[in-house]
């Protein structure tokens, strides 16, 4: 197939393709479009108790956009369970051009001046299409969906695209839909912009978890 390219990765995902590598070290890269399509409801999102207490604690810093290419750096590693991943050096050149055109956003979770945790995915009109996420200290990554979908629902996005549903994604309300439903979500989404940047910096965790409600 052709090079992937910043432009060509944007008309893929308003098709609803996205890419993958066989594993990390592989030279190529092809498009997956699964006939059941993981989502995260936007007005659906469940934070498990437990969580929601940890949200409040503020253990971590949570940045936006600082540090792009090391939370994908770090979503490739191998990790227990995972012993390969599908970011090859391709995908990797190629998101970090995107984040570069404002089109791909990482969450962070910092401790002490150190990445411990975060997410990225691709910013595309009221869709926001969540690619791969990492943690090192326990729940990161959570703490790192919590504030995206915080700041998704903030902003006025419509849809939530996991690709697939994980037990990790389970415990916040993802679904298996169809592809022709998922379809028609997308086009939706299509035609409305979400921001961003439109929720306020410095927020602490529980103004997070009341934005969360107030914008269901």
């Amino acid at each position: 197939m052709s090079r992937l390219t910043p432009d060509i990765l944007l008309r893929a995902y308003a098709c609803g393709l996205f890419p993958m590598a066989d594993h990390s070290s592989s030279p190529d890269v092809f498009w997956i479009d699964p006939e059941q399509r993981g989502i995260l409801p936007l007005d659906g999102f469940h934070i498990p108790k437990r969580l929601r207490k940890t949200v409040r604690q503020d253990r971590f810093q949570i940045r936006i956009n600082t540090a792009f290419r090391q939370v994908m750096e770090a979503c490739a590693q191998p990790a227990p369970g995972r012993e390969n991943t599908w970011i090859n050096e391709e995908i990797l050149s190629t998101y970090s051009q995107l984040h570069d055109l404002g089109a791909a956003h990482s969450v962070e979770c910092w401790r002490d001046g150190v990445l411990v945790g975060g997410l990225y995915g691709v910013d595309l009109a009221g869709a926001f299409f969540g690619e791969s996420m990492f943690h090192f200290e326990t729940d990161a990554s959570k703490i790192a969906t919590v504030h995206l979908v915080a700041r998704l629902k903030w902003g006025g996005y419509r849809l939530l695209d996991t690709q697939f549903v994980t037990e990790h994604l389970e415990q916040f309300g993802a679904q298996e839909i169809p592809r022709e439903t998922y379809q028609q979500m997308l086009k939706k989404a299509l035609c409305v912009k979400g921001d961003f940047y439109s929720m306020p910096e410095g927020l602490i965790g529980s103004d997070v978890l009341q934005a969360i409600t107030q914008t269901s």
